[in-house]
């Protein structure tokens, strides 16, 4: 999702630092908070920057900011998405942020999509393949059949381990070009040349 479908390499930093602010913690920036995305879910990321166990109740302090805030797709996602699922391809969504967090953000994004898998719907974050094999299960297909498309090197780790095809997303803020992967698309409508109706010859 970050990184991917949403240009969201500033609002998300933005809200932990102003959520760690708000808690008394120490100060951070924008790169500490990218380098533990990681960790998982925003609590456990939150956690790590407080360097404290986090609280009752405090993870509001984050999940309000993402609540005011105006995230955009990449250019080219919206109508890609569309396009996908009037073909017929299901689109699914696992993204290492909470559930809460990311219906929030491709809701302020006018993003659709048909299967939304957050961080906290598994046992283990990426690079782990849970979320890309529970996608798979949910949508009644095997792994092999899944292209999982992310800009991280984590999210090109987790497809392989799954056993999908790997993606890189080449526009995403954390893409890097000497991390594994099985194709590279240049942009989100690539998927729109790459994919074919169901059935049709490819």
């Amino acid at each position: 999702m970050d990184g991917t479908l949403l240009d969201s390499s500033r609002v998300v930093p933005a809200a932990f630092v102003e959520a760690v602010a708000e808690l008394g913690g120490p100060a951070v920036d924008a790169r500490a908070v990218v380098a533990a995305y990681s960790l998982g879910v925003p609590e456990a990321v939150l956690a790590h920057l407080l360097r404290r166990p986090l609280r009752a109740g405090e993870a509001e302090a984050y999940y309000r900011r993402l609540e005011g805030a105006e995230v955009h797709p990449y250019p080219e996602v919206a109508r890609t998405l569309q396009v996908l699922r009037e073909r017929g391809h299901p689109v699914a969504v696992f993204t290492g942020a909470a559930v809460r967090g990311a219906r929030t953000l491709l809701s302020s994004a006018g993003l659709e999509v048909d299967l939304l898998i957050g961080g906290d719907l598994v046992q283990r974050p990426k690079p782990a393949p849970d979320g890309v094999l529970l996608a798979a299960r949910e949508l009644r297909v095997e792994p092999a059949e899944v292209l999982y498309v992310g800009d991280a090197p984590t999210d090109l780790l987790a497809a392989r381990a799954a056993g999908a095809r790997a993606v890189a997303a080449a526009w995403g803020h954390l893409y890097d070009p000497a991390a594994a992967a099985d194709d590279t698309w240049g942009t989100p409508a690539t998927a729109v040349d790459v994919l074919p109706r169901p059935g049709a010859s490819s």
